[in-house]
């Protein structure tokens, strides 16, 4: 049995945030709170919170044990980018490209 938790639409890379993700995939839940929390990046925050959601939702919806949990799943998937126009030269303008991500952690027991 696995919990879940889902983070939608996030306004970062997910490219950057791959590389935060592949810190923590596979260690036990309460060291990747710990190693997330003082990673020094901007998608470190956001994977924390998906995390610590997916904690409670093991604990209060499945009865398990918060000390037992380890991240089995974390996935960064690449959401819809938002497009912006910026002003060139000579009356051209620029398309820029905010992506966003979606966070999907699960959890489960040892």
């Amino acid at each position: 049995m696995e919990a879940r938790a889902i983070t939608r639409f996030v306004r970062l890379s997910p490219r950057k945030a791959r590389l935060v993700a592949d810190l923590v995939r596979g260690k036990s839940a309460l060291e990747a709170l710990d190693t997330l929390e003082f990673t020094n990046k901007k998608a470190a925050r956001f994977i924390k919170k998906t995390l610590a959601s997916a904690i409670a939702n093991a604990t209060n919806n499945f009865n398990m044990d918060e000390e037992k949990l380890v991240v089995s799943t974390i996935m960064i998937n690449d959401g819809p980018a938002l497009k912006r126009i910026m002003p060139r030269a000579m009356g051209r303008a620029d398309i820029i490209r905010k992506p966003t991500a979606h966070i999907v952690v699960a959890v489960s027991e040892k």
